[in-house]
Order: C-alpha cells, then sequence, then structure tokens
C-alpha cells in the first residue's frame, strides 16, 4: 500500500512548514502549510524531488488505497473512516503555476467575492476573546485587533469575559455538526446553557439550504427541530453565514457589540442604581492552569508545577472567586 508522506520543511525561512511526498513516478514533492486541507484549501508549492531530505521529519504516513492522476489533478483516497478524500490540483494563479490541495468539504463552500470589512468593530482598539481549550481549528482573527486567550470554556467556542464571569458566547458548527448535535439531542443542551448568558449565538459555516441536501435526514425533521429550538430559546439565534471566513467575521462583530453593550449596560444600572447578579456561578468563565497555580502558591496552598491540580484545589479557587 502506498503512502503520503508528510515532514516538515526544514528550510526556516519558508512560510510553507510542510513537505508532502505524492508516491507517483519518482515521487511529487511539494511544500504546504498544513498537513491536510479541513477547513480551507492549501496552497502548494511544487519542488524538485531532490529537495526531500535524506532523513526527514516524519510527522504523518497517510496509507492511500488510491492515488491516481485524473487530468490536471491528483486524487488521493485514504484508507481510513474519516477525512478520506482528496485532491491536489495544478492550476495557474496570477499568470504563475500553482497547486491547490482541497477536499469534498473545501471544494463545495461557497466563495463569494466580496471584501471583508477591515475596520475595527464597534470602535475598539483591541477587543480580548476567550478560545475554548476544546476548540479544533480555532479561528485566528487574524485581520482584526483582537487578542485571544485559550482557556475552559462552560458553553460556546468563543467568549467575552468581563468581571471574571462570561457576558457573552458564540458557538461555531459546521453543517455536519449541527445536524448530528441535533438529532442527538446535544444542541438542545448546548442552547439551553447558551441562553442563561446576557447575549449568545450559534454560528454555522454553510448555507441554510446545505442543511436540507443530507441523505441520512430528512428534510422536514431538520427543519421543524431547528423551528423548535429558535422557538424555545429565542434569545439564542441560529445564523447561517455560507464560509468560515464569513462566520469568523461574524463572531467578531457580535462579540464586539456585546462588549460595547455591556459597558454602557452596566455604566447605565450604576447610574440607576440597580445591582445586576451577572450570570449564574454555574458559568463563570474556567482558569487556567497557570492561573490557579500563581493563586494557590499565593495563598500558601502547595501545588506542583506540571500535572493535573488536585480537585481540592480548585474548589478552593471556585469558592474564593465565587460571586456574592
Amino acid at each position: 500500500m502506498h503512502e503520503l508522506l508528510i515532514a516538515t520543511n526544514p528550510d526556516d525561512e519558508s512560510r510553507l512548514g510542510y513537505l508532502i511526498k505524492v508516491p507517483l513516478g519518482d515521487g511529487i514533492v511539494l511544500r504546504t502549510s498544513d498537513t491536510w486541507p479541513r477547513t480551507r484549501a492549501l496552497y502548494c508549492y511544487p519542488v524538485p524531488s531532490e529537495e526531500w531530505p535524506g532523513e526527514p521529519n516524519i510527522v504523518e504516513r497517510v496509507p492511500l488505497r488510491a492515488c491516481t492522476r485524473r487530468g490536471a489533478a491528483i486524487e488521493l483516497v485514504a484508507a481510513r473512516s474519516r477525512e478520506n478524500r482528496s485532491q491536489l490540483v495544478f492550476t495557474t494563479a496570477r499568470g504563475r503555476d500553482a497547486v491547490f490541495w482541497q477536499s469534498p468539504r473545501t471544494r463545495k463552500q461557497a466563495r463569494p467575492a466580496v471584501g471583508l470589512p477591515s475596520a475595527r468593530a464597534a470602535g475598539i482598539p483591541e477587543l480580548e476573546i476567550v478560545v475554548d481549550a476544546h476548540e479544533r481549528y480555532a479561528y485566528k482573527f487574524a485581520n482584526h485587533q483582537v487578542r485571544t486567550l485559550t482557556r475552559g470554556l462552560p458553553c460556546g467556542d468563543y467568549a467575552i469575559v468581563l468581571d471574571g464571569a462570561l457576558t457573552a458566547a458564540v458557538e461555531r458548527k459546521s453543517v455536519s455538526d449541527l445536524l448530528s448535535s441535533l438529532s442527538s439531542g446535544r444542541l438542545r443542551y448546548a442552547l439551553g446553557e447558551l441562553a442563561a448568558l446576557p447575549r449568545a449565538a450559534v454560528v454555522v459555516e454553510d448555507r441554510l439550504s446545505q442543511v436540507y441536501k443530507q441523505r441520512y435526514l430528512r428534510p422536514a425533521m431538520v427543519a421543524d427541530g431547528l423551528a423548535e429550538l429558535q422557538v424555545r430559546w429565542p434569545n439564542v439565534p441560529i445564523v447561517f453565514c455560507e464560509t468560515r471566513s464569513l462566520a469568523e467575521e461574524w463572531t467578531y462583530r457580535f462579540l464586539a457589540a456585546s462588549f460595547a453593550w455591556a459597558a454602557a449596560e452596566s455604566i447605565a444600572m450604576e447610574r440607576i442604581g440597580i445591582q445586576d447578579a451577572g450570570p449564574p456561578a454555574s458559568l463563570v468563565a474556567s482558569p487556567t492552569a497557570a492561573e490557579v497555580r500563581a493563586w494557590a502558591r499565593a495563598n500558601g496552598i502547595t501545588v506542583s508545577d506540571k500535572g493535573r491540580i488536585p480537585a481540592e484545589v480548585r474548589r478552593a479557587w471556585e469558592c474564593a472567586h465565587r460571586p456574592t
């Protein structure tokens, strides 16, 4: 069985951090930026086969059931159940030869010819967005004035935290994840948790029409399920944003608007003499391990430098930081 070899690029000055070797002929060597086209098509740069290192640092070996050239493309079929199909397309871009590595998911995504806005949302110089530690392939918000902080979140994938409590959160979904969580009932519980926040939403990285094109779910069941969730929790909208880039842009704008609203709301409530109790204690953002260790040492509690933090230390932190 042939293998697709993926190694680190020994050229430190290259922005493409990986080398892939396609088992066709003597081996086709390409530079690329990731190990598989999961969320977007990857640009590849062809290089001579001699550039493959004598002792490569292999990061992944992908057994292939098929590796076939079809016209100006190479079809790759991996011997695994998920993320098993991809395609290397040889084309030209701006008059130069180029190769794009794409999967069925990235190929069928809509690519609207629109330019995303670059102005700061709500005029905020730098927005701090908390990213859930369990989020895979998280948004980078690279084109905006955003500082990301990774930690465990009780609900949502991206959030705004003010005074140690969650103020707003966005749950990110692909179409497949949306439908599987809808059919299993997990989406109902997720919306119930999000509804306890002052502001929350679910963003889907595709068009609404795609949810009705699935083979294993009846369209009527999907439509009824989504409608029932929106009626039950109207304060948590489910927004369809066509592509990942548009979903990332919408998430940034929503969280920035939520931050601006929360700041203005707290000032107004102070002026009229109303005390805001804040969200429930169960929705207070989880601290990072470094924050717990620093707090424990400052309060004379012995804690190791590495490994899991004992449950009693975390309980002590929660008791000390629980809203009154």
